[in-house]
C-alpha cells in the first residue's frame, strides 16, 4: 500500500511490533472467501484500492459484515482464519497480539462464546504472546446478552473486554458496572471513542469507565483539556491510521493527529484495526507514518515500544524486547 525504500524495509523487518487493535472478524483473510467460491471471490476487492474511502460507517460496517457473515459460522472457521492472520503478523515480526471477537456472534450465529476464545487461543503460533479480548456494543445489554456479558469476568483465558460499534450511541449504565468487575477482576478494559465521536466521547470513557486503553481517540486533538486529560491519567491511544484515512476521519495520512498525539507525549500504538476492509498490514501503518507524516526511525522504534509498555508481559521478557529495539535503532541510526 505504502512504498518502502530498502532501508526502511530492512529497518522495519527488524523491528518487533505489537499489533493491540484487531477484530479477527475484521480480519478475514481474503483467501478463505476465495477458496469457499473461487467464482465470486476471484477478483481483488475494490475497497483495497489506495486511493478508496467508504462513504460512511454504515457503508464499511455493512460490507464488512456481508463478508464476515459467510465464513465465521462455527469456532472451526475462527480458528482456520486466526491462525492465517496471526501467522501473517508473525512474519511481520509482530511478538504480541491483542485481538477482540465480537460477543454479538455467540446470538448471531449460535456458537458458544468460550468456543470461539479457545479457537482463536489455539491458533497463536509459537513466539506469538496472544491476547482476546469481548467486544460488546453500547446498547448489548438485552435480556439475551446480560447472562452471558455478566459472565465475562469468569471466562478463564479472556483478556479483557472492548465497546465496539457506534461511539455516538449513548453509554448505557450497564456498562460502568460491567467494567468495574472485570478491572476489579484483574481484566483489562477498553473501549472505541473518538474516531466517529469526538473528544468529549473520549472524556467519557476515560471517566465513567475508567479505562486507560482507548481504541482510536484521535479526535483528543479537539479538546485541550481532554490531551492533558490523556497524559494525566496515562492513557495509551490504540491507533489506526490507515482506517481512519478510508473511513474519512482524516482528510489524508499528512493531516493526521498521530503526529500531534505523539509529539505531546501522549502513549500512541499503531494497529490495522479490520484489514479485511482496508487491505493494509502493520508494516503498511508504519511505513505511512514515515512516509507521509516524516516519523523517523527513531520516533518508529518509540511506537513500537509502546506498544510493549502496555503489552501484557512478564517483566523479563518486555525487557528484553526493549533490549532488542534498542539494538535495531543502534544499527540502522
Amino acid at each position: 500500500m505504502y512504498q518502502r525504500s530498502e532501508d526502511l524495509t530492512a529497518f522495519l523487518d527488524r523491528l518487533p511490533k505489537t499489533e493491540t487493535h484487531l477484530h479477527i472478524e475484521g480480519a478475514l483473510p481474503y483467501q478463505l472467501l476465495q477458496k469457499m467460491d473461487p467464482e465470486k471471490f476471484k477478483e481483488v476487492p475494490y475497497f483495497w484500492a489506495t486511493d478508496y474511502r467508504y462513504p460512511t460507517f454504515e457503508n464499511f460496517e455493512g460490507t464488512l459484515i456481508e463478508h464476515a457473515i459467510q465464513w465465521f459460522t462455527s469456532p472451526e472457521n475462527y480458528y482456520e482464519a486466526a491462525k492465517i492472520v496471526f501467522e501473517g503478523l508473525k512474519d511481520q515480526n509482530v511478538r504480541y497480539i491483542e485481538t477482540s471477537f465480537h460477543i454479538g456472534m455467540v446470538e448471531f450465529i449460535d456458537i458458544k462464546g468460550k468456543e470461539i476464545l479457545h479457537a482463536i487461543q489455539s491458533a497463536a503460533p509459537k513466539g506469538i504472546e496472544l491476547r482476546v479480548f469481548a467486544g460488546m456494543l453500547r446498547n448489548h445489554y438485552t435480556p439475551f446478552m446480560k447472562p452471558i456479558i455478566d459472565d465475562l469476568v469468569n471466562w478463564d483465558g479472556l483478556a479483557g473486554i472492548d465497546l465496539h460499534g457506534v461511539e455516538v450511541w449513548d453509554l448505557e449504565d450497564w456498562s460502568e458496572g460491567i467494567w468495574k468487575v472485570c478491572q476489579e477482576a484483574g481484566k483489562e478494559t477498553k473501549a472505541h471513542a473518538g474516531e466517529f465521536g469526538g473528544a468529549e466521547n473520549v472524556r467519557e470513557v476515560i471517566e465513567r469507565l475508567k479505562v486507560r486503553r482507548v481504541q482510536h481517540g484521535v479526535r483528543s486533538v479537539e479538546d485541550e483539556s481532554v490531551l492533558q486529560l490523556l497524559l494525566d491519567e496515562g492513557v495509551t491511544l490504540d491507533v489506526c491510521p490507515i482506517s481512519n484515512l478510508k473511513l474519512q476521519v482524516v482528510p489524508s495520512m499528512k493531516e493526521h493527529p498521530i503526529r500531534q498525539l505523539f509529539d505531546r507525549g501522549i502513549n500512541c500504538t499503531i494497529s490495522t484495526d479490520d484489514p479485511f476492509s482496508f487491505g493494509n498490514t502493520v508494516t503498511d501503518e508504519y511505513s505511512a507514518l514515515a512516509n507521509e507524516l516524516n516519523f523517523t526511525k527513531r520516533e518508529l522504534a518509540e511506537i513500537a515500544r509502546n506498544g510493549f509498555k502496555i503489552a501484557q508481559l512478564e517483566k523479563g521478557k518486555r525487557q528484553q524486547i526493549f533490549d532488542e529495539i534498542d539494538d535495531v535503532i543502534a544499527k540502522f541510526e
